[in-house]
């Protein structure tokens, strides 16, 4: 029996059943469908990760010195509390740094985690659990900020600890309604603050604003919070090839500036928007480690309807098979026939699965902040499974079917 017949008969048989066929590739489309959609989901957090919030939160060509690492998660509770004793970043290691890096582009200091939120009130208008930043003036050249109005805070607002901010574009709105935001005093916890600049909008990131914020001289934010734990110095250089070296100088100079021996670990840690994309990866490993076992068990149910339907298509079929062999069919091309139907549903199964996986990463993208990017080894994979599962749950039905005794199988229905 030539290939081609073999195909023809298959797609066949798939047809004139439509509703046992349907119900028979159920289990794969969920399965392979899930696959799809779920590994979209994570390759296109990844991706955003790496191309928005990394850049968004740390700055392009941008490192940082920090007291704990960014993938703090991943350390043990033992770990943890050995993180937990290291000195705060301070002023005196920033300005360290900012000898050992003449160079820079801009070297700023941030309070860091936890920032702390308030309320802004302007008149009869209030906003609510705004984000609080204390900056040195390097901050805003880091983050690449770009003033509608006003100015950016400058080294004499730190060095005087004046009662000014800067706010997002998200405030200025509310606040003013479209009203220039320029020397208005605002309240913000219970203290008088003049608005002296509005930044340009950065826009949104999974749904969460960037344009919520209000910064102020780190020495005034101190003053109402104190020292934030986790204060941290950003440094950006000019070129992306000098972050490197960059990095390696920073390193030394805090060593220096903490009069760490050769032997000693650091107590601080300098590190790039590389690290938060390694730790959002190491993350969605876990989701990688248990999707497969998710889709494996649909898999293998769909799998084994597959061959419980083509065991009954075999003694649904007992008479043909023995009327095929009576006129020249050999086992081989009865047990190729049935194993190509079984392949059949399961790359059939595969694309719909493909399809459907698609189309709602597709829905999930188009409704939903979560990001969602279809990656060809995906699909691939997805279509490999489906004719994987083919092949191992049709071999027994369709060696079950060549076994068969042409005379006893044409008796049979007779």
């Amino acid at each position: 029996m030539r290939f081609s017949d073999i195909i023809r008969l298959s797609l066949l048989q798939l047809r004139v059943n439509p509703m046992r066929t349907a119900f028979t590739l159920l289990g794969i489309v969920v399965s392979v469908g899930f696959l799809v959609a779920v590994v979209a989901i994570i390759q296109g957090m990844n991706a955003y990760v790496k191309e928005n919030i990394a850049d968004a939160m740390i700055g392009m060509n941008t490192f940082q010195v920090r007291r704990l690492p960014i993938s703090l998660g991943l350390f043990t509770d033992d770990q943890f509390r050995l993180l937990q004793r290291r000195p705060r970043v301070d002023e005196r290691d920033a300005a360290a740094v900012r000898e050992a890096l003449p160079d820079a582009l801009a070297i700023s200091l941030q309070s860091g985690w936890p920032t702390p939120q308030a309320d802004v009130v302007w008149r009869d208008r209030t906003i609510g659990s705004v984000q609080i930043f204390g900056v040195t003036a390097g901050y805003q050249v880091v983050q690449d900020y770009r003033f509608t109005e006003g100015r950016p805070l400058s080294d004499i607002d730190v060095r005087e600890r004046r009662n000014v901010i800067v706010v997002g574009a998200d405030i200025a709105q509310k606040l003013f309604q479209g009203a220039s935001a320029i020397d208005k005093d605002v309240r913000l916890m219970g203290q008088r603050y003049t608005i002296v600049g509005v930044v340009g909008r950065k826009g949104r990131v999974l749904g969460q604003s960037f344009d919520g914020f209000a910064l102020m001289p780190i020495s005034a934010f101190e003053a109402i919070y104190g020292r934030r734990q986790n204060t941290t110095i950003s440094v950006k250089m000019r070129e992306a090839t000098e972050v490197g070296p960059a990095m390696a100088r920073a390193q030394e100079a805090m060593r220096l500036a903490r009069r760490l021996r050769p032997s000693d670990r650091d107590n601080f840690d300098v590190g790039t928007a590389d690290a938060l994309v390694d730790f959002w990866k190491q993350l969605t490993k876990v989701l990688f480690a248990v999707v497969p076992a998710v889709v494996a068990i649909g898999i293998l149910v769909g799998g084994i309807v597959i061959m419980n339907i083509m065991l009954m298509g075999v003694t649904e079929r007992t008479h043909e098979i023995g009327l095929r062999k009576a006129v020249g069919a050999t086992s081989a091309d009865v047990r190729r026939q049935f194993l190509a139907e079984a392949v059949a549903l399961a790359i059939c199964g595969g694309l719909l699965g493909v399809a459907a996986g698609w189309g709602l990463a597709a829905v999930i993208a188009a409704f939903s902040p979560l990001p969602a990017r279809v990656s060809l080894w995906s699909v691939g994979l997805a279509l490999s499974l489906g004719a994987g599962v083919g092949v191992l749950f049709g071999v027994y039905p369709a060696s079950r079917a060549a076994k068969l005794d042409p005379i006893t199988a044409m008796r049979a229905e007779t």
